[in-house]
């Protein structure tokens, strides 16, 4: 083809693969082909036509379309998506066959049989940064199709894009519901597909209402949703939605069907609280995702110091009004007080809320807290488990100090923890992790987490700490298995770039580094501070030789902790295997880290 006489035009570009398709393939190669040859028959090509596309080439598991108009292009995009939720609304995660989309509008070259150029180059690495399921498109596309089809875009900021000389905006559409949380980082809300329900009994406890009329009393409505949760969650018989999915839905109009779909749930419980004085109320109402249809309601009343049984009250309520043949030994373990002082309860609900909250400020003022709870109850063991889950955020973000003293100031409120109380879930998740963790007695922490989800299977944070501490022993399989159990009983979950970072994290060290790139850039796009994303995304960059944008992530993640060397990567480390260390050692002199 002579360069003097290139036919070029402007068009509208859409790449296309299927994430992870490797491991699919792997895992059953004929099946995973004619799925592929079937949804390209039923829905990719019949939606390409529809919008007026052009398939230049096929990829193996993906294609490259050629578009005249971008509105076309990314309304093609949007209904091949939602033709694949669909399609996977029965198919387990690990089974499910997700397209990533980009899309670009540039000029381009014309061949006999292909099309060349920034503007396909540009395509694929949009393509290529896109999570399981999204589309990615352009700064340049996004001009062009605003206000004109109905679809939401989340701005992801600059990104350093394989082969392209300077960092671009770039856009992700928008799934599940449409509104956002007043945060930097992308509500997993927004980025929610419709679950098939499991098995057994489902629900979903949503946040209640604070009836008190003093905002300040937030924290205590949430907290008795807290210890509602907790209590079903007990009963192995249900499966019950973690706390961090369903507070997505905190102050905002509810479809029952839609939160249903969004989590995969048969039922949703609502409710309200009122704390006047020495008294509470809560009224609740139980009601089927699927018919929107009441299936029970009542009001509770007791003084305030008999709020452990009005909670109790509640629990059993739901339990018998779901599944009328469950054990009532069932029920009885879902009553366990956490402590018999109400203010001590009062500070371990306000340090949990500030947990949440994420950030150093509230980190130190929740330690504070837990402090407080522990003098006015010393035999609180969830009071001194919270302190030392204070210091796995403090060493998750990078907020530490004095890290040999919080290494033993952690170790000294998990031992105390478990002294008090072996038989609390939460209590045995946390002081898990924290030993596991921060203190780097990952055997003991492992078998704490192992037994909290004994006790409680729908404990989902217990499950992704068990991911991790899977994957610090090197169980790559149980680490996988845990992390995506962790998945699909919290989807929705605020933190839930812990989850991906972990599953980065194993792909990674499996030398599965595509499938760990996109891991780790989910995560990354979920919370750009929390450092173990922007490591291991390094880390995947610098072994799949993208040796300049592995140096941008390493300034990134400098800027987050600039004491950050590559020597001390052993110092504290849980990770058993040395294999693993060394990797990292060496992916992360590759991109630059100091030494």
């Amino acid at each position: 083809m002579s360069s003097g006489h290139a036919e070029r035009r402007l068009a509208a570009i859409l790449a296309a693969d299927v994430a992870g398709s490797c491991r699919l393939i792997g895992m059953d190669e004929e099946g995973t082909l004619a799925q592929l040859k079937a949804l390209r028959k039923t829905l990719f090509d019949p939606k390409i036509a529809d919008h007026r596309g052009r398939i230049v080439k096929n990829t193996g598991d993906g294609a490259l379309v050629e578009f005249a108009s971008v509105v076309d292009a990314a309304r093609c995009a949007n209904e091949i998506r939602r033709g694949m939720t669909t399609h996977n609304t029965d198919v387990p995660q690990d089974k499910r066959i997700e397209f990533r989309i980009g899309i670009h509008v540039g000029d381009i070259i014309i061949g006999e049989d292909d099309i060349f150029g920034d503007g396909v180059n540009i395509a694929v690495r949009l393509e290529g940064i896109a999570e399981p399921g999204g589309v990615n498109i352009s700064d340049d596309a996004h001009r062009q199709i605003r206000g004109k089809i109905g679809i939401d875009y989340d701005d992801m900021g600059s990104q350093v894009l394989k082969n392209i000389a300077e960092p671009m905006r770039v856009w992700r559409a928008r799934i599940g519901l449409s509104s956002s949380l007043t945060m930097s980082t992308k509500s997993p809300t927004e980025m929610a597909q419709p679950l098939a329900p499991p098995d057994k009994p489902s629900i979903a406890v949503l946040p209640f209402q604070n009836m008190s009329g003093d905002p300040e009393q937030e924290y205590f409505a949430d907290g008795m949703v807290e210890d509602i949760i907790t209590g079903l969650s007990r009963s192995k018989s249900l499966f019950v939605i973690a706390r961090q999915s369903t507070f997505t839905y905190k102050g905002k109009a509810v479809d029952i069907k839609q939160v249903g779909r969004e989590l995969g749930v048969r039922y949703a419980l609502e409710g309200s609280v009122r704390k006047v004085g020495n008294r509470v109320r809560i009224t609740g109402q139980l009601i089927d995702t699927a018919t929107r249809l009441h299936l029970w309601a009542d009001r509770f009343d007791s003084p305030l110091e008999d709020v452990f049984d009005l909670q109790d009250r509640v629990t059993s309520s739901v339990i018998g009004a779901i599944s009328p043949q469950l054990e009532r030994s069932e029920i009885a373990r879902a009553q366990r007080k956490p402590t018999e002082s109400l203010q001590a309860y009062d500070y371990y609900l306000r340090a949990l809320a500030g947990l949440y909250r994420v950030s150093r400020e509230e980190n130190i003022e929740a330690l504070k807290l837990t402090e407080i709870a522990s003098g006015l109850d010393p035999d609180c063991a969830l009071s001194y488990a919270l302190g030392a889950t204070c210091y796995i955020q403090r060493k998750m973000f990078g907020w530490s100090t004095d890290a040999g003293e919080e290494r033993l100031e952690a170790r000294r409120l998990a031992r105390r923890a478990i002294e008090l109380d072996r038989d609390d879930p939460a209590v045995l998740a946390m002081v898990g992790d924290a030993l596991a963790y921060v203190v780097g007695e990952v055997e003991e922490g492992a078998a704490l987490i192992s037994r909290a989800i004994n006790l409680d299977p729908n404990h989902a944070i217990a499950r992704n700490w068990s991911g991790w501490a899977h994957l610090y022993l090197g169980e790559v399989d149980g680490a996988i298995e845990q992390f995506h159990v962790a998945l699909r009983l919290n989807p929705l979950d605020p933190w839930i770039y812990t989850v991906q970072t972990g599953l980065a994290c194993v792909h990674f060290f499996a030398g599965r580094h595509e499938e760990a790139s996109s891991w780790a850039a989910t995560a990354v796009g979920q919370q750009p501070n929390y450092i173990a994303a922007q490591r291991i995304m390094m880390a995947c960059h610098a072994m799949s030789g993208r040796v300049n944008e592995a140096r941008q992530a390493c300034v990134l993640a400098l800027r987050l902790d600039p004491t950050q060397r590559i020597a001390g990567i052993n110092d504290n480390s849980p990770y058993r295997r040395f294999d693993y260390l060394d990797k990292l050692a060496r992916a992360f002199r590759i991109a630059g880290m100091p030494e």
